[in-house]
């Protein structure tokens, strides 16, 4: 069942980043602009993160095991009909569909994994599971670039058919259903202000920066609900009897600071992939394939901290292999910061390969802490909100880092395009004579120029903006508990599946 469920958690998180290599031919041939064609990344990721609220009560509701099957089925054939778009506008629609099935998938399998493992084994089970989640944005680069290059880029839709189908029927086969819970009512109003924030939060993130922020009436009407949405969805969620997202949870100490952290790592995980690829092919001009091998680069680090990690767990407080984490992947970040046109492979492979090792250090002690004193009862609906917070987090970390680098390469176009004067000593050098002539081509090739350096520029200030973020994430160590007897002892054993 093992095998099952990291098919199923490998399948969802693939394909969050799967299909980055192939933006732009996707833009080519689905007549998009750049920020248009990144919709395909943030359209997966915000119907993901808002369908993972209500996995939940699904579970309790239909059964964790009727749950995953129908998403595994629902988001294999929404994968086939992703690579069948004609559009933006079908590929739009179908990567709403594949995030609303796949939703359920990633914390579903992690509610399992924790349920059949015991207490004793459960931070080895982890680091297994946190493979698969870590592991399929990380090799989704490489896996989408192979395909793009060897056939099209649908085929990084078609690539699901075969692990969907063994999925389902791996399920089907080996995985015994939970016991039903009657009587709790979805909180219906609960999870449409939910939506309803996330949602306009995204739309107004995605589009701000073509409509000019908050000149436009547009922005400002998605502003305004986001606002409303959340703070509804607050007030609603701390005075009703039942919301959908118990509050309960969050007297969880550990696991409070452990969402806020996850929000963070989510931002840094994608937001450097999102960066990073359109870096390697449209700056430094290296061809899909080898950028995706480059990027894969980053799962060898993984695989290395992901095999260790588990045992480590048994005698070493996680949180100071957290810190390490942290370390490893905030230097890693920052190195990016000082990358340019001519650094060499090997210098941004071993940048690649840290910042995999400080994700893997991370991301499996979070997940023990964070669960280590939580009661059995309020898992099922932890790790919903867990996956939920880390996609936010992934979604809002890439719409940042897009804007930023749209709007800082214009405004550094134009910073640097002032200099471009008469009087410019540097124009004056007799190397620059066809740049200083009045011909089209001269124009043309001083303006390529100005516009890489502006791009560069801007790519390095977003590097240090996701730097930053990996050193906010200092302070909120010193909130976490030492979870070491509670790891020991299990806490509460978790349910047991029927």
């Amino acid at each position: 069942m093992t095998v099952c469920l990291m098919m199923a958690t490998i399948m969802q998180a693939l394909d969050t980043t799967i299909a980055n290599v192939a933006l732009p031919y996707m833009q080519g041939s689905l007549s998009a602009t750049q920020d248009q064609v990144n919709w395909v990344l943030t359209s997966y990721i915000v119907s993901a993160a808002i369908m993972t609220a209500p996995v939940g009560w699904l579970a309790m509701r239909f059964g964790t095991k009727r749950v995953l099957i129908v998403c595994a089925v629902g988001f294999t054939v929404a994968s086939m009909l992703c690579g069948l778009a004609q559009s933006l506008t079908d590929m739009v629609l179908f990567r709403l569909l594949q995030g609303i099935f796949g939703a359920a998938l990633v914390p579903l399998s992690q509610a399992v994994m924790m349920a059949i493992y015991p207490p004793e084994r459960r931070g080895q089970a982890m680091a297994i599971w946190g493979m698969g989640v870590m592991l399929g944005p990380i090799l989704g680069p490489t896996l989408g670039a192979w395909l793009t290059e060897t056939w099209t880029w649908r085929w990084v839709f078609f690539v699901n058919l075969p692990f969907g189908i063994a999925t389902v029927l791996g399920l089907i086969a080996f995985m015994k259903e939970t016991d039903l819970r009657e009587g709790h009512a979805f909180d219906w109003f609960g999870f449409a202000m939910l939506s309803l924030g996330i949602g306009a939060l995204q739309l107004m993130l995605d589009r701000g920066e073509t409509l000019g922020w908050f000149e436009s009436p547009e922005v400002v009407a998605e502003a305004a609900c986001a606002v409303a949405g959340l703070y509804f969805f607050l007030a609603h969620s701390l005075t009703t009897a039942k919301p959908f997202i118990p509050i309960a949870m969050f007297a969880d100490r550990n696991f409070t600071i452990g969402v806020i952290f996850m929000f963070l790592v989510g931002m840094i995980l994608l937001a450097t992939l999102a960066l990073v690829t359109p870096y390697l092919q449209l700056i430094v001009g290296y061809p899909v394939l080898d950028s995706g091998f480059l990027l894969g680069s980053r799962g060898v680090g993984t695989l290395i901290s992901m095999m260790v990690v588990g045992r480590l767990l048994r005698f070493m407080d996680a949180r100071i292999l957290v810190f390490f984490g942290i370390v490893a992947s905030t230097w890693a970040t920052w190195s990016f910061v000082w990358l340019a046109p001519e650094t060499s492979a090997l210098t941004f492979v071993v940048s690649n390969i840290v910042q995999g090792i400080g994700l893997g250090l991370l991301f499996v002690p979070l997940n023990t802490i964070a669960f280590a004193t939580l009661p059995a009862a309020l898992r099922t609906e932890a790790t919903a909100v867990w996956s939920l917070i880390r996609n936010i987090g992934s979604a809002i970390g890439v719409s940042i880092v897009v804007a930023q680098l749209t709007s800082g390469t214009t405004v550094m176009h134009a910073r640097l395009g002032e200099a471009l004067t008469p009087w410019n000593l540097g124009l004056a050098d007799p190397a620059a004579a066809t740049l200083r002539g009045a011909s089209a081509a001269g124009r043309a090739t001083l303006d390529a120029m100005v516009t890489g350096q502006a791009a560069l520029i801007s790519y390095s200030n977003d590097f240090l903006l996701m730097a930053l973020v990996g050193l906010a994430t200092f302070p909120l160590l010193l909130l976490l508990q030492d979870t070491r007897a509670a790891q020991m002892s299990g806490g509460e054993s978790a349910p047991a599946l029927d």
